[in-house]
């Protein structure tokens, strides 16, 4: 694995755009990240890609450019149809209890000719006291993709900013955001920085092989978060903590026992600073710029809000 930051050797044979074929195929095309690599993509001549989603109604809704394919990764023939012919792939999936998943998109992409696959995955991977479900999912989807004969980018990202959209509907209602872990302070990433340097992977031979460890510029609480959000909307916001079993017991409704356990487990070691570090210059190289704050994202997103 080569260290992120250090030089990436030319080759042959990597990400490309040809002449047939979707070209690149985002999978998780209506997620965080997913839905601004569809739009970055759709803004770079020659570039060609479509979008791999279980509701093309919804892709349509967010009005995400490219041909939306209707699949899912339970269904191994929607795979081989998306990704036939394809010059790369953008990795997104979402449910450790599903480890098939990231087995079912590297073998379609490799029976179609897919020669790259970006994959999204997670900075907890690289902390040595990171052992819950979630970690250990991470891991093993990364380790396929390496063993996949596929040439290879893997992106880790820290918590996107647009988590904190879950509180909107309570700062509109009430002017409370309520929140597990308030004083934990994560060096939370801008969706789009994170989309930028995806398709900086799914378009440029040198990032084959590469890690990169994608983090913002600031480590904030979720506290100094709401203090944030509350000078950009010009309006007071309180602050209220959830307790550990308040979180386990919503996380459990939501995802059920065994990711909620693993969720309070990066709570626990979020309180203990494993998700601080902030951007070491990775992201502002790829970008070529320095990454976006939380108060530039929470600006710009300030109308879903209010």
């Amino acid at each position: 694995m080569t260290a992120p930051g250090a030089p990436a050797p030319a080759r042959t044979g990597g990400p490309a755009t040809g002449t047939a074929g979707p070209g690149i195929v985002v999978t998780g095309a209506t997620g965080a990240v997913g839905r601004h690599v569809a739009r970055l993509l759709a803004q770079r001549a020659g570039a060609r890609h479509s979008l791999f989603v279980r509701d093309p109604g919804k892709a349509a809704a967010l009005g995400l450019p490219g041909p939306a394919v209707r699949g899912d990764y339970t269904d191994p023939e929607s795979l081989r149809r998306a990704l036939d012919g394809a010059d790369a792939v953008f990795v997104v999936t979402a449910n450790p209890l599903r480890p098939q998943d990231d087995e079912r998109v590297l073998a379609a992409a490799r029976a179609g000719g897919v020669r790259h696959a970006v994959k999204l995955s997670w900075c907890g991977v690289a902390d040595p006291g990171a052992d819950d479900l979630v970690a250990r999912w991470n891991r093993r989807s990364e380790e396929l993709l390496r063993d996949s004969g596929l040439s290879w980018t893997v992106l880790r990202i820290r918590t996107p900013m647009s988590n904190a959209l879950a509180w909107a509907p309570s700062i509109r209602d009430r002017g409370v955001v309520r929140a597990f872990g308030g004083a934990a302070r994560t060096a939370c990433v801008d969706p789009r920085d994170v989309a930028a340097a995806a398709v900086a992977a799914l378009t440029d031979p040198r990032h084959a092989g590469r890690t990169y460890a994608l983090a913002g510029p600031e480590a904030l609480s979720p506290r100094e978060q709401t203090g944030v959000l509350a000078e950009v909307l010009g309006r007071p916001l309180v602050f209220e903590e959830v307790a550990e079993e308040e979180a386990r017991a919503g996380w459990s409704r939501r995802y059920g026992e065994r990711i909620a356990e693993a969720l309070v487990s990066g709570a626990r070691r979020r309180a203990g600073g494993a998700a601080a570090a902030c951007d070491d210059g990775t992201l502002a190289r790829l970008l070529g710029r320095r990454p976006r704050t939380f108060g530039e994202w929470a600006t710009d997103h300030v109308r879903e809000f209010v």
